[in-house]
């Protein structure tokens, strides 16, 4: 007749399942060592521990399956690029150097890079293979405006007190996880203690008045600018107007003759004159 099983052995396993030792499942449950190990060995926990190894490692590796496309496979499937063309424009996504990127694809000395690398990017099927991996690049960040504009205002709001506290004790650091380490700059330890600096947050402030337009001279800059325009376009016509003007005169001089006389006379009459 079979030996009835100690439930204990099955709270053993699950124990086992999660990970502990032996020695501290035999601990945990006040039995013997051994006796946690003929468990082990008589119902096979190592061939069940594995297969849910197994199935977990499988899951894994699924999900490191899973990665962001960054449009190189196509560029090496480009049959309008030689293969050194393909490298190349995969090189230069990435590090935006053409004489890195050319000397990588090609295999030659550094001086000949230097040349052909920039020489290489005014090639239409190249220029037009990079602007299709920036463009995959640019979609693929996941960093807005607003996501700027936001960290701005949070370094502009910024506020000591919620990284440290003072009094009569003496200063006390907060903890680093109830703390936005974002906004911290620098963190320093020395003889005479701990030391932190925040993001520049009179910088913030400056960005943000620029964002928004609050400074009169960035609200009304562009406007400005057009009006200069106007003016300056505005101001060789006159200049011509004037010189022509001048010259009419002194070629027929008048007693007591004002330049404004002269541009209020008829043209006849200075066709006359002449």
């Amino acid at each position: 007749m079979a030996a009835k099983k100690n439930p204990l052995s099955d709270k053993a396993y699950e124990m086992y399942k999660d990970g502990m030792k032996l020695i501290d499942i035999a601990s945990e449950l006040q039995l013997p060592p051994g006796t946690v190990r003929r468990w082990k060995s008589t119902y096979g926990w190592d061939n069940e521990r594995s297969d849910d190894k197994s199935e977990r490692s499988d899951i894994t590796k699924e999900k490191k399956k899973v990665h962001i496309d960054d449009g190189t496979k196509e560029t090496l499937q480009n049959e309008e690029l030689t293969p050194e063309q393909q490298l190349f424009c995969i090189y230069y996504s990435r590090t935006f150097n053409a004489g890195q990127s050319y000397q990588k694809a090609y295999g030659c000395a550094h001086i000949s890079a230097l040349t052909n690398g920039p020489r290489l990017l005014g090639n239409d099927c190249v220029r037009a293979e990079i602007e299709r991996l920036k463009e995959l690049k640019r979609q693929q960040i996941m960093i807005s405006e607003d996501d700027i504009v936001e960290l701005q205002m949070r370094i502009a709001g910024a506020d000591m007190g919620n990284y440290v506290s003072f009094g009569k004790k003496g200063v006390a650091l907060r903890e680093s996880d109830i703390t936005d380490t974002q906004l911290i700059q620098e963190v320093k330890e020395g003889k005479s203690g701990v030391s932190i600096k925040l993001s520049d947050r009179q910088k913030a402030i400056d960005w943000l008045s620029k964002y928004f337009l609050m400074h009169p001279e960035s609200k009304y800059k562009a406007e400005y600018e057009r009006k200069r325009a106007e003016i300056n376009e505005n101001a060789g016509e006159e200049i011509l107007k004037n010189m022509q003007t001048i010259a009419d005169i002194l070629k027929n001089p008048a007693c007591n003759r004002d330049i404004e006389d002269f541009e209020n006379m008829p043209e006849e009459e200075k066709t006359e004159d002449e």
